[in-house]
C-alpha cells in the first residue's frame, strides 16, 4: 500500500509532534535530540527489522502503520502488534529486538541511534516520563487487546479494532469530534490473522457493518466512520 510520505523540515513540522515520546522535550531538549536523530523512510511490505536484529537504533512512527509479528518453531506466524503514528518502536537497553517487524503501508520513522537515547533517557526526566507513559499506556493496550482476543464475538473484534485504528488516526488530524475517515492499512488477510478470524469472517462483518451504517467504504481499504460512539457500541464495551 503507497502512501506519499512527507518531508519534514523540523519538528515543529512533524505530525506527531505532540504525541511522540519527545512531547513533553523543551527547545533545549529537542536540541539535544535533534544532534541524534534521522529519519528512515521503508516501502510497504518492507521488513524493517528481524526477530533476533541488533537494536541499532529505536524511535517513533511518523507516518504509516508498521505491523509486530511472531514466529512459531513450526512456521506459524501470529501478528502481535500494530504501530500507529507516534508509536515507539524498539526498547532501549534491549541489544536486540524481540519481533518481526514489518511496513504495512509506506513507513517514515523518525530514528534515535540507541546508545545516545539511552544517555537521554538517564538525562533528560521529560524524554523518560514520557517513554513511561507510552510504555504503561501499551501494557494497558495490550490487556485490552486479550479480552478482545479472548471473550469478543467476531463483529465485536471488527468494530474494536476499526474503532482502536479510527479513534488514533483522529486524533492526529483534525475533525468534527463525531466521526472519522481514515485509510485501512491492514489487508483482510492480515485483519483475520491478527484477530484469529478467517478472511470469509472478516469480509462478512465488515458488509454487516456497512450495511447498517456503521462504517462506509467504496473499495476495501479508506474507510468512513460516521459515528464514533454508534461503532463504539459494538465493541461489547462501555464507555
Amino acid at each position: 500500500m503507497t502512501l506519499a510520505i512527507p518531508r519534514l523540515k523540523s519538528c515543529e513540522d512533524c505530525p506527531i509532534r505532540y504525541n511522540a515520546v519527545c512531547s513533553k522535550c523543551d527547545r533545549d531538549e529537542l536540541d539535544e535530540l535533534e544532534a541524534i536523530k534521522y529519519y528512515r523512510s521503508f516501502s510497504a511490505g518492507q521488513t524493517i527489522f528481524f526477530a533476533g536484529d541488533p537494536l541499532e537504533f529505536v524511535g517513533s512512527i511518523v507516518f504509516g502503520v508498521a505491523s509486530l509479528t511472531r514466529t512459531m518453531p513450526d512456521g506459524r506466524v501470529q501478528m502481535v502488534g500494530l504501530l500507529l503514528p507516534s508509536d515507539f518502536l524498539g526498547r532501549p537497553h534491549r541489544e536486540t529486538i524481540e519481533t518481526d517487524v514489518v511496513a504495512e503501508t509506506d513507513v517514515m520513522l523518525c530514528c534515535f541511534r540507541r546508545k545516545p537515547f539511552e544517555g537521554m533517557i538517564e538525562q533528560t526526566p521529560h524524554v523518560g516520563q514520557r517513554l513511561l507513559e507510552m510504555t504503561l499506556d501499551e501494557l494497558d493496550a495490550a490487556r485490552e487487546w486479550m479480552l478482545v482476543l479472548g471473550r469478543k464475538t467476531a463483529r465485536e473484534k471488527i468494530a474494536s479494532l476499526l474503532h482502536m485504528i479510527a479513534t488514533r488516526m483522529a486524533a492526529l488530524e483534525p475533525g468534527d469530534g463525531v466521526g472519522a475517515n481514515f485509510t485501512l492499512p491492514i489487508t483482510r488477510e492480515t485483519m483475520a490473522n491478527y484477530l484469529g478470524l478467517t478472511i470469509e469472517t472478516v469480509s462478512r462483518q465488515m458488509s454487516a457493518l456497512k450495511k447498517e451504517g456503521l462504517i462506509a467504504f467504496e473499495d476495501r481499504r479508506d474507510i468512513t466512520v460516521p459515528d464514533l460512539d454508534a461503532l463504539k457500541a459494538e465493541t461489547g464495551e462501555e464507555d
